[in-house]
């Protein structure tokens, strides 16, 4: 399948190519295990540094949201006080992308990126100040302590513009506002439950493979259609589930990849939400998503294609969030996702395109998509372990939805 046709403006110049993913390190990961944050944040970055064949010292700078702030992480680790931009538009993913861009331009050699969560005490932060993180299912969660910056969180701000007349009419969660991208879809293409529970079951097939996943008893397709309802057409297995844990990664100068003790990761191209209409529904060609045009961006700065990529880890956050991504990125058609998931044997091992081998935020845990870049540097070093995916060199990770999305592409 060929590339996008360039339509939208981006941020992404390619100047992040070559970065390299030194090393991965992932915290102990659990529901309510009243871990404080810094001790699951320091776990997965000594992990990660460790992984990169690298000491604390060796660290020029922090990239992170500001879940565990970043002065704790340094005073913790002995690292250096040096701050990383993030790229605007980047959603979850600006602190890697920030990194990407430290490390090729010269001005870092070493970054650590993180992401931590916590289900309870804390909260994100989106337009003006702080938001729930968990407007679904179950009790609110949160991701830690604390906030981002304050240009991260003016750019999501401005990215939700529409939230007022959905609050007004009672739509008060992303369930709820992704719901009705949901039931359109169903309207025009004929999209059914049963496809969106085949990415729910073939999601715990692939946790029952990893250690990690909180949820790795089997489910069927029966056992998804009478999960508890949401809201239309959600029940409680098309949401991901909260957890605690965290995540980290270091990346650094293309130069270093002879010295990556586990072999090096590449980033090969980007893909952000600039140029997309602002809010979650006042889009021409709704019931798509800020996700076209991170994909587009995304192909528009490589020579590489969907037809390329051997395995995909794409953000979960509701099943139809994974539809979506799975349609933007050219890896079926528009309006084919159902199809392409039903019955499982397509995205598992073995099928066309591999897809969340880890159990994804709807079985493993809800790790704001930073799980889905640390399986995906898994996959390409060949780490899998029972669930790895025979030869990829070329995996495709994306993270969020509605308004905020942003995907890149990783080369072994």
């Amino acid at each position: 399948m060929s590339r996008a046709p360039g339509r939208f403006p981006g941020v992404s110049d390619g100047s992040e190519r070559g970065a390299v993913v030194a090393g991965i390190g992932i915290s102990r990961i659990g529901r309510k295990t009243g871990i404080p944050g810094i001790e699951l944040t320091v776990e997965a970055a000594s992990a990660a540094i460790a992984d990169a064949g690298l000491r604390p010292e060796d660290i020029d700078g922090v990239a992170t949201l500001g879940d565990t702030p970043a002065s704790e992480v340094q005073r913790a680790l002995g690292l250096r006080d040096e701050p990383v931009g993030l790229v605007p538009e980047g959603g979850l993913l600006a602190p890697v992308f920030g990194a990407f861009r430290a490390v090729t331009s010269g001005r870092m050699r070493h970054v650590l990126v993180y992401r931590t969560v916590l289900m309870q005490g804390g909260a994100i932060v989106g337009a003006g100040g702080s938001v729930p993180e968990r407007p679904s299912g179950e009790a609110p969660a949160s991701s830690g302590e604390g906030g981002g910056g304050n240009a991260m969180g003016e750019a999501m701000g401005a990215s939700m513009g529409d939230m007022a007349p959905m609050l007004t009419y009672h739509a008060y969660s992303a369930a709820n506002w992704l719901a009705m991208h949901a039931r359109r879809h169903m309207h025009l293409y004929g999209t059914t439950k049963e496809q969106l529970g085949w990415l729910a079951v073939t999601s715990r097939a692939h946790a029952a493979l990893n250690d990690l996943a909180v949820y790795r008893d089997p489910m069927t397709l029966d056992d998804y259609m009478h999960a508890r309802p949401i809201t239309d057409p959600f029940g409680l297995l098309d949401c991901d589930v909260p957890v605690d844990g965290s995540i980290a990664a270091v990346i650094s100068f293309p130069d270093h990849a002879p010295d990556c003790p586990n072999g090096a990761v590449r980033a090969e191209s980007i893909g952000t939400a600039a140029g997309a209409a602002p809010g979650w529904v006042h889009r021409p060609d709704y019931p798509k998503m800020a996700q076209v045009e991170a994909a587009t961006e995304m192909w528009n700065t490589t020579d590489l294609g969907p037809g390329d990529v051997d395995v995909a880890e794409l953000y979960d956050g509701f099943t139809f969030l994974t539809f979506g991504w799975l349609e933007a990125l050219g890896f079926c058609g528009e309006g084919e996702s159902g199809p392409f998931v039903e019955g499982g044997t397509d995205i598992t091992f073995g099928g066309r395109l591999p897809l969340n081998t880890y159990g994804g935020q709807l079985s493993a845990g809800r790790m704001h998509g930073y799980w889905v870049f640390h399986e995906a540097c898994l996959q390409l070093r060949g780490q899998g372990g029972a669930r790895q995916v025979d030869g990829a060199e070329v995996a495709a990770v994306s993270i969020g939805g509605g308004p905020i999305a942003g995907c890149v592409l990783l080369t072994r």
